[in-house]
């Protein structure tokens, strides 16, 4: 079903990049290669849109944040300047401690020693039931999704301010179940090869049907015309 979601989505949107299905395993898949080489989560999502399928465990997470959020690796096992996050002063992304420490309370993360893999591939492949679907959009296109979530139901989907996307994209669509949108963070930005213009939606998997269904409904009403 998902992949034939896939293909719809796909083509009611006119997206350049395949959205990409996510999935939090209980344990290593049989049917499923193991990514080869340690990449950053970012880095695995733009695999995906490129066309592979695979999964990663905490050991091929290069990535502590990636680690992190989506609970492959528990935040206590990180040295001191990793939990203080101290290094991100040092990189410039924050003037101080206390400013990353107020910035991170929003951040969410996937609760670890649950999970021993995320695997990952083009939705238009996903021979599973994925969690999380990612999206890499225009700005209109991305209008359209939240449109569309909205279409039946009134929801409103949630900004991602400047979390990273392990979180923002994966961890926090997961965990409440709501459509999530941003503009990407600057590490995905160095780490993917984005557009100026593009931005990100991630859709609960639960939403997906529906989502796809009113988008093509909204295709028949004067506003939403192409």
């Amino acid at each position: 079903m998902f992949n034939k979601l896939g293909v719809e989505l796909k083509e009611l949107l006119d997206l350049e990049n395949e959205p990409v299905a996510i999935k939090w395993s209980l344990k290593e898949p049989n049917d499923i290669e193991k990514e080869s080489e340690r990449s950053r989560f970012c880095q695995k999502l733009e695999k995906a849109m490129n066309g592979q399928v695979f999964y990663a465990t905490a050991e091929e997470e290069a990535c502590m944040g990636g680690a992190k959020h989506t609970g492959l690796k528990d935040k206590c096992e990180f040295p001191q300047e990793n939990k203080s996050n101290s290094f991100l002063v040092d990189f410039g992304l924050y003037k101080s401690i206390p400013a990353v420490q107020r910035s991170m309370r929003i951040n969410m993360n996937i609760e670890p020693d649950i999970f021993q893999a995320v695997i990952f591939s083009p939705l238009i492949k996903a021979e599973f039931d994925p969690d999380v679907i990612f999206i890499l959009c225009t700005s209109l296109q991305a209008m359209e999704i939240l449109h569309a979530n909205a279409y039946n139901s009134g929801a409103h989907g949630l900004g991602a301010d400047s979390a990273p996307i392990c979180s923002s994209m994966a961890a926090i669509p997961y965990l409440t179940g709501k459509v999530t949108y941003g503009f990407a963070d600057i590490g995905s930005r160095n780490f993917m090869n984005i557009k100026p213009e593009e931005v990100m939606v991630s859709i609960p998997a639960s939403e997906l049907q529906r989502i796809v269904s009113n988008l093509e409904e909204m295709r028949t009403k004067p506003m939403f015309k192409k």
